[in-house]
């Protein structure tokens, strides 16, 4: 049995070999047949790989506050002689789109906590990388090499992406230099992989994997569309539902990290609901589509623009708004300062307002002001009847939720003193590198430490 199941396997395994050796002809008949060789020549050399090394923090199952140092240090707690970090290595991809000053976009995740990068060319030549600019909640970062013999794929509009556009993937999955995978786009606009962050994903069915994270989606043109960045999988592997970060979002952020080290996100200070078929039919909407207001804060750029509760934003700058979070993704990626033209519907006819973006670190009761940097994305104000400093509101992805405060978090104390409103809170912070917040939540209390800048 064994010997039958052997031959059997071996000619299997032999069948295919006679039409790989004759290969596939120039032509078939007079029509030549189909290769995308000729663009993948010319895009490969500006695709990557990165591989880093560094240090990731081990965390145990006990309170996480006692893994920050600085609520350690504050509250005398005693030093942990257990391992406290392992080194770590791992590898992804990039893309090379400024040849003249040598920077590459890629993923925030593939960097995250490296101490040392290392970007290989496809000519096989290793280059040092810096990080010039890495921003979270888009998982977008930009690195910089010697600008020495690049090549740099052009820059396509993804706003111009239509789902059935055949597409291509370039990247390094499992370590494997400078795969191409092929196939369409399958769906736009996709949200809700990552809560946190701002999101407006391409869905692909080209094979996507670990190590493809910061490669390039292109189209038939040889033009960049997406940074490949997740899947959808239960194993890890490719199931065919990949995503992309669109490169009109991308370039939006990497402007940004180039000039300014970091991304300025601006805040319009509504609170938002994706209209959908029950809202539209309630309001006598014409389709299920928009953001509909449920609250504007006092003194916000809304505010001021004359923004109201039950108003259904439909557009900015021109652009449609399906969702809500298309309205947060529009409105996160404008700068501070900047004017924006918003269409809306109020009482079923359409209005038009212009607000100019204000900082996402706003303090009702005194105007924009940072008082300490793990409060961006806040909004504050003195706290009604039971004092203290009332958080109004948190921008998903920005580090005042990654801080861990949450929208209608009371701030009672800082740094073992008492808070009674929101000048103390900011007389406190003043000059101070860490803050370790008492906060009242519902019934309970708790510790929050915030690191400095």
């Amino acid at each position: 049995m064994k010997r039958f199941v052997l031959a059997l396997t071996l000619t299997l395994a032999l069948v295919p070999l006679a039409p790989l050796r004759a290969g596939m002809p120039p032509a078939v008949g007079d029509t030549p047949v189909p290769t995308l060789a000729p663009m993948i020549k010319k895009v490969s050399p500006a695709v990557v790989n990165i591989a880093t090394r560094g240090t990731i923090r081990e965390r145990g199952g006990q309170n996480p506050l006692l893994d920050d140092p600085f609520f350690r240090r504050f509250f005398d707690v005693p030093p942990d002689t257990g391992p406290r970090e392992r080194p770590f290595q791992s590898a992804g991809s990039g893309v090379i789109f400024d040849a003249r000053s040598g920077y590459i976009v890629t993923n925030a995740h593939v960097v995250e906590n490296a101490t040392e990068i290392t970007v290989t060319l496809q000519d096989g030549r290793d280059l040092k990388a810096e990080v010039i600019g890495s921003d979270a909640p888009s998982d977008v970062a930009v690195l910089k090499v010697k600008p020495d013999g690049l090549a740099q794929v052009p820059l396509g509009d993804s706003s111009k992406a239509e789902v059935g556009d055949f597409v291509v993937a370039i990247g390094n999955p499992f370590g494997l230099q400078h795969t191409v995978t092929s196939g369409i786009i399958s769906g736009l606009s996709r949200s809700g992989i990552n809560p946190d962050g701002y999101e407006d994903f391409i869905q692909t069915d080209a094979s996507i994997n670990p190590g493809n994270s910061g490669g390039a989606l292109v189209n038939l043109r040889g033009e960049l569309i997406g940074i490949n960045t997740a899947i959808l999988s239960r194993s890890g592997g490719n199931i065919g539902i990949g995503f992309a970060i669109p490169v009109n979002m991308a370039r939006s952020v990497m402007d940004q990290l180039i000039k300014f080290g970091s991304v300025k996100r601006g805040q319009l200070g509504v609170s938002m609901y994706t209209v959908t078929a029950d809202i539209a039919h309630s309001l006598g909407l014409a389709s299920a589509t928009g953001a509909l207001v449920s609250q504007v804060v006092e003194g916000s750029p809304a505010a001021k623009a004359g923004i109201r509760t039950g108003d259904v934003i439909t557009t900015v700058n021109g652009q449609a708004v399906k969702s809500n979070s298309e309205l947060r993704n529009s409105i996160g990626l404008l700068r501070v300062g900047d004017k924006v033209d918003i269409g809306l519907v109020r009482d079923g006819k359409p209005l038009k307002v212009t607000a100019v973006i204000a900082d996402t670190t706003t303090e009702l009761s005194g105007g924009p002001s940072v008082i300490h940097k793990s409060f961006e994305g806040a909004v504050l104000a003195d706290a009604p009847d039971a004092g203290g400093a009332l958080v109004r509101s948190v921008e998903p992805g920005s580090a005042a939720a990654l801080a861990g405060l949450h929208a209608d978090d009371v701030i009672v104390g800082a740094n073992r003193g008492k808070v009674a409103s929101l000048r103390e809170l900011r007389e406190r912070a003043k000059g101070a590198a860490v803050l370790v917040l008492e906060v009242r939540r519902g019934n309970s209390v708790l510790l929050i430490p915030l690191r400095g800048p």
